[in-house]
Order: structure tokens, then C-alpha cells, then sequence
């Protein structure tokens, strides 16, 4: 697991444990990608769209409350802009329309598991950093564990310890350990 955080671009690197072609139905399946991440009706292809709908209750395995910043955003739906479409190896797609950058997330073997690879750029500065970032790690965790067949007991949680986590990467000097 690498990562590279700065204020301009985040880059997510995980090895999960499961077959690229399983991975890739996790991001492009709208029910199992609303098992991790969010998920909308899509029109799956270079100029189509990626459907998405904020609805974080399901991400957690029991009953656990949205913490108040967030709660105004639950049931939101929006569609972005899918730029590129290669199954089962890549996909990009604005953020925001392109306001807050685009997003990558790239597949790969490695052995009998999948290289997966999450590059989102044209941040705004130090607040998407954290917000985004704090949103892809705590994503990153619940599809790593769905992937493997875990549970996730509390998806806020993850999404605290991970918004914690950017800040202090924010932090920290290049070329300094955390």
C-alpha cells in the first residue's frame, strides 16, 4: 500500500485479494460499487456517464448514524463525465464536473490479486485534499475488505481515521516519515 498526498493530487495504491476481473465488477456493478463506494444508473463508456448517489448507511455492515457535516448530502445524486473506459484495467471521470479535478482508478494482476491503482488530480488546494483524500482512503478500506469477503462494522469511523490520516500527511515535510 503506497500513497502520495499533496494539495494538488492524491494517489491511492492498493493490492487487494481478489482476481482484476473481480475488482473491476465492484467498480462498474452499481450494487456491489454502492457496497463500497456510491452508485447511480451509468452509461458505461468513453462519454457516458458514472451514476452516483450519496447513501453511506449501506456501507456499514450495522446501524451506524452519519455524523452532521455529512448529513445534508445523504440521498444526493449526480452523474459524472466518464473520459476514459478500458475493461477490466481502467476508468476516468470528472469530479464535480471537472471543477474538482478527475479521477483514475486503474487495474492490474499481481499474482492472484489485483494492483489497483487511484490517482485523482486538479485538486483545489488543502481542503479537497483532505476531503477527497479522507474520502478515498476510507473507500479504499471498505472495498479492500468487500472484495475479501469481510464485513465493515463502521464506515465513519474509517472516514475519521482517514480524514486524520491526510491531515497529518499534509503535515509532514517531503521526504520526512510521518
Amino acid at each position: 500500500m503506497s500513497e502520495r498526498i499533496t494539495t494538488s493530487e492524491l494517489v491511492f495504491e492498493r493490492r487487494l485479494e481478489a482476481p482484476v476481473e473481480r475488482v473491476w465488477q465492484f467498480i462498474v456493478d452499481p450494487d456491489l460499487r454502492a457496497r463500497w463506494f456510491m452508485a447511480g444508473p451509468d452509461d458505461l463508456r468513453p462519454g457516458g456517464t458514472l451514476g452516483l448517489t450519496m447513501d453511506h448507511d449501506r456501507l456499514s455492515d450495522t446501524p451506524v448514524p452519519t455524523p452532521e457535516p455529512y448529513r445534508a448530502y445523504v440521498g444526493h445524486a449526480w452523474s459524472e463525465r466518464i473520459l476514459a473506459f478500458e475493461p477490466p484495467h481502467r476508468i476516468a471521470f470528472t469530479w464535480e464536473n471537472g471543477a474538482a479535478g478527475e479521477v483514475e482508478i486503474r487495474l492490474s494482476a499481481d499474482g492472484a490479486g489485483t494492483r489497483l491503482v487511484l490517482t485523482h488530480t486538479g485538486l483545489r488546494g488543502p481542503d479537497d485534499a483532505v476531503n477527497f483524500g479522507g474520502g478515498w482512503q476510507s473507500h479504499l478500506a471498505v472495498l479492500e475488505k468487500r472484495v475479501a469477503g469481510q464485513g465493515v462494522a463502521d464506515f465513519w469511523t474509517l472516514h475519521a481515521a482517514a480524514e486524520q490520516a491526510i491531515r497529518a500527511a499534509l503535515e509532514t515535510p517531503p521526504g520526512t516519515a510521518p
